[in-house]
């Protein structure tokens, strides 16, 4: 995703989307930024609490995650959307 689009992040689960900032370090940071109450736990070191099911789209890691991710999930902490995506939550 190149610096100057954004992002729709879409909820599975409802029909709400907030718009990605690009100036976001994470789509964790950006869901807390529009205060979504998204569990985690890497602050205190454990991975693996901000997990969620990617139903659309592609995401790009801004460095590898501690956790295994299983093919169609994501780990919010440490990935940003690239265009459109859709979540759900567990």
């Amino acid at each position: 995703m190149s610096s100057d689009k954004t992002a729709k992040v879409h909820f599975a689960d409802n029909s709400q989307c907030v718009e990605f900032n690009t100036g976001c370090h994470s789509l964790l940071d950006c869901l807390e930024q529009q205060q979504y109450d998204i569990p985690f736990q890497c602050r205190e070191g454990y991975c693996g609490a901000c997990r969620a099911t990617l139903s659309q789209g592609q995401v790009i890691y801004n460095e590898e995650p501690l956790a295994f991710v299983r093919d169609g999930e994501v780990l919010l902490c440490c990935c940003k959307p690239d265009g459109d995506i859709t979540l759900s939550f567990k």
